[in-house]
């Protein structure tokens, strides 16, 4: 599948904000810090995720053949878009579950193959309203459950063509209505709570916590989730948990997650120069080993040499986390507290 340029992506991104509250401390945090991280990384991050979001839709209606290369190229931009700033999980995409709308991800239980295999046995209707496809189960919308119908060969041999079609459009209008919202709520509403805080944040401190705190929880979704559930144990490697492998996207995925991250920690660590080269020496090492994998889906998890440097790459990125705790979040004025992913 062809990739577009990374490039253009990455000055978004935020993301799945598991974290719980973080703690104040009394540093002080560099002035700019927020508008620079809204109008470089914020916004123009869910603008683009609106405009591919949109272009999905419209290739979609063209075309619902699951093997176009226009219609998968198409939703390989809108997803890199949606990963470039999936770490904001506040504000806009926390409302209404629309974060869980485009992205319903890990699946442990398997609900998206289902709730897809009843909609189309049923040949439901509801999937020619597009203001009522929001209410069915959120595991049949957004950009796994239309790698299903893009790339899963069983799911492919349900039901009828016709049906299938009218899915595929379906949701991939709700995805491009979904990102719209969000785009529209932040250009027109929740950049001026970050710019101006005094409603839903006290004060400039609590924005740069929230903003630092999407950035580590960013790394440990990394950590976790998108190396640790493939990774499984040494004897027990689950390659079929990897993120969105139908496709072969789940090495792209973890670059991508990098890429999009680095912006946020160097604009959290304006006014450092020694911090902010300590930084993008830690992201490019990480992102330099996770290119060097060449193991598109993880299917590598289960051979040894391979999987010693998927490993790797996971150290790395677990180095960058302690350096962000460590010397980014005293410099900022926080600190790292704990999270929902860190366990009991």
């Amino acid at each position: 599948m062809t990739r577009p340029s990374l490039s253009r992506l990455l000055a978004p991104a935020l993301a799945l904000s598991l974290a719980l509250p973080l703690t104040l401390t009394p540093a002080t945090a560099q002035a700019g810090v927020v508008e620079e991280a809204l109008e470089q990384h914020i916004l123009p991050g869910f603008e683009t995720l609106a405009q591919e979001a949109q272009q999905l839709s419209a290739t979609a209606a063209k075309v619902c053949d699951p093997g176009s290369v226009q219609l998968q190229q198409a939703y390989g931009e809108a997803f890199d878009a949606w990963v470039a700033v999936s770490h904001l999980r506040f504000g806009p995409t926390e409302r209404d579950n629309r974060a869980f709308a485009l992205a319903f991800w890990p699946d442990s239980r398997g609900k998206t193959p289902k709730a897809l295999r009843a909609l189309i046995t049923a040949e439901d209707p509801i999937a020619k309203d597009a203001a009522a496809y929001t209410s069915v189960s959120i595991a049949a919308r957004g950009f796994y459950a239309l790698e299903f119908l893009l790339y899963d060969k069983d799911m492919q041999q349900q039901g009828s063509a016709d049906y299938r079609c009218q899915l595929t459009r379906a949701i991939a209008e709700d995805i491009a209505t979904t990102a719209d919202v969000i785009w529209t709520d932040w250009r027109d509403s929740y950049a001026d709570k970050i710019r101006h805080p005094g409603d839903r944040y006290r004060s400039e401190a609590e924005v740069k916590q929230e903003l630092f705190k999407a950035l580590n929880t960013g790394l440990q979704i990394l950590i976790d989730m998108r190396l640790g559930r493939p990774l499984g144990t040494y004897d027990r490697p689950r390659p079929k948990r990897a993120e969105a492998y139908r496709s072969g996207r789940s090495q792209h995925h973890v670059i991508l997650a990098l890429e999009a991250l680095a912006p946020l920690a160097r604009i959290l660590s304006d006014g450092d120069a020694d911090l902010t080269a300590k930084l993008d020496g830690a992201f490019d090492t990480a992102i330099k080993h996770a290119k060097r994998l060449d193991d598109p889906t993880f299917a590598g998890v289960a051979e040894p040499g391979t999987r010693l440097r998927i490993e790797a790459v996971q150290q790395d990125i677990r180095k960058l986390r302690e350096t962000i705790g460590e010397d980014l979040g005293p410099a900022l004025g926080v600190e790292a507290g704990f999270n929902a992913l860190d366990g009991d």
